[in-house]
């Protein structure tokens, strides 16, 4: 039988004897049967270097909401490196692109610029310190806060180790970590509002802000629960400390505002990263003007010899201007779609037996894969997640989608972008036919 990926593992092995691990990420190296290499991508497709074609949905990670290689965004980027693509120094653009997110998100009054929304993170936390004089960070179990020493505390802890339910671990999944950077912190279980008043009562006095993906995206796909993002707001108000809206995904996705816009909050900062950038290595702090002023007055550090450089400020004038062009139409062709797929999907997942369970709210979803004997019906928490989630048959059935030229996150998890169409859609779902039938065939316990 022909290996279809033939030249993805020939060139992974050769990589391994340059790069370390054969990848630049981690997480790369989930992808079975082998981490994939492309030569190209247009819209909603790609190729890979063994000429196999498919739909995309994991779109960089959910970066490309315009899907891959706009043309208006490649004119925009050309145009721009003909004229300079870095001087360390200020020019219009980052003044227009600033002016843009003022316009887009109320509480955007003023911005800073990063190239990673990891490092936006890194800047939002120390910000927050820095204006409350106060040690601690409440975030949530499970939400994925970037790469580093902060941003990955209480991500992903194995059952064995998560802690009890008043008082989740503030567990790393690296080694290397700074070990006092954890004491920092305090974890709250996600969807409880009465957990996390109990957690913050238990602090009270101590935390600088507290930090969450307004959705839930990086574990499940789980919207708030009725009263928690208010109750966040309020708690935030009467201990003095900063709401910061990680909207690293959902930002511009769910609209002009962001999720913010949706859900009807109000974050202190907000971190923007993927679709401000739409592919290129681009990041915005935003928030209302007077947590900035320890920036300002010099009292707290924020700095970067790529910040604001001219080639990527281009890419995001460009994505900024098409979802002020779409006006009030987006995101509801995106929700469309993506309930089309999810409805497809589930329809699916019945004929062939198979306990695909999809979630979320369409333009981005996750297809959770129920463990034998566990209950159907919405997720609410990391550690409902992971006690229902079956990751080793979902990777079987994701294997087989891809193989039938379907393209879904290792993790479940589902993008919908701008380039999609309706019949992007029936194609997957004619596709994903083919892949069920297989899963259900090969699949052994």
């Amino acid at each position: 039988m022909k290996d279809r990926f033939a030249n993805s593992r020939r060139l992974y092995e050769r990589a391994q004897q340059s790069i370390a691990g054969g990848i630049n990420s981690g997480i790369r190296k989930m992808e079975q049967p082998v981490p994939l290499y492309f030569a190209r991508g247009a819209g909603s497709r790609l190729w890979d270097v063994d000429g196999n074609e498919c739909i995309d949905f994991q779109l960089g990670q959910g970066a490309l909401l315009f899907g891959h290689a706009p043309p208006g965004m490649a004119e925009a980027l050309a145009t721009q490196a003909r004229l300079g693509t870095h001087w360390a120094a200020q020019s219009e653009l980052e003044i227009k692109v600033a002016e843009r997110l003022q316009a887009m998100v109320p509480s955007a009054e003023r911005v800073r610029f990063n190239n990673s929304a990891t490092e936006v993170v890194m800047s939002a936390l120390r910000l927050a310190r820095g204006l409350t004089g106060k040690p601690l960070v409440l975030k949530f179990e499970g939400h994925y806060h970037g790469w580093s020493d902060e941003g990955l505390v209480g991500f992903a802890p194995p059952p064995d180790r998560w802690g009890s339910d008043d008082e989740p671990t503030r567990l790393h999944p690296s080694k290397g970590v700074i070990s006092e950077v954890l004491e920092q912190f305090v974890v709250a279980r996600w969807n409880d509002p009465e957990h996390l008043r109990r957690r913050v009562a238990q602090y009270q006095g101590k935390i600088a802000a507290i930090i969450f993906e307004p959705v839930l995206c990086n574990t499940g796909c789980l919207e708030p629960a009725d009263g928690l993002l208010a109750t966040i707001r309020e708690l935030c108000d009467r201990e003095g400390a900063l709401m910061i809206a990680d909207e690293t995904i959902t930002g511009f996705r769910f609209g002009a505002a962001g999720a913010q816009g949706r859900y009807g909050i109000s974050p202190d900062l907000t971190i923007f990263g993927k679709a401000i950038g739409g592919g290129v290595p681009f990041a915005a702090l935003a928030g209302k003007a007077r947590m900035f002023d320890p920036i300002v007055r010099g009292e707290v550090v924020h700095a970067g010899t790529l910040n604001a450089n001219p080639l990527c400020l281009a890419a995001s004038r460009w994505c900024l201007d098409e979802i002020l062009a779409a006006g009030p139409r987006h995101p509801a062709g995106l929700e469309q779609l993506g309930t089309q797929l999810m409805d497809g999907l589930r329809k699916l997942a019945r004929e062939y037996g198979v306990p695909l369970q999809p979630q979320g709210p369409s333009l981005v979803f996750h297809t959770t894969m129920l463990q034998p004997g566990a209950a159907p019906g919405p997720i609410r928490d990391y550690r409902d997640y992971v006690q229902r989630h079956d990751a080793t048959r979902w990777a079987h059935l994701r294997r087989c989608l891809l193989e039938h030229g379907v393209r879904a996150i290792e993790r479940g998890l589902w993008f919908l972008s701008l380039a999609h169409s309706p019949a992007d859609i029936q194609a997957t779902l004619t596709r994903a036919t083919a892949a069920f039938a297989k899963h259900a065939t090969e699949w052994k316990p």
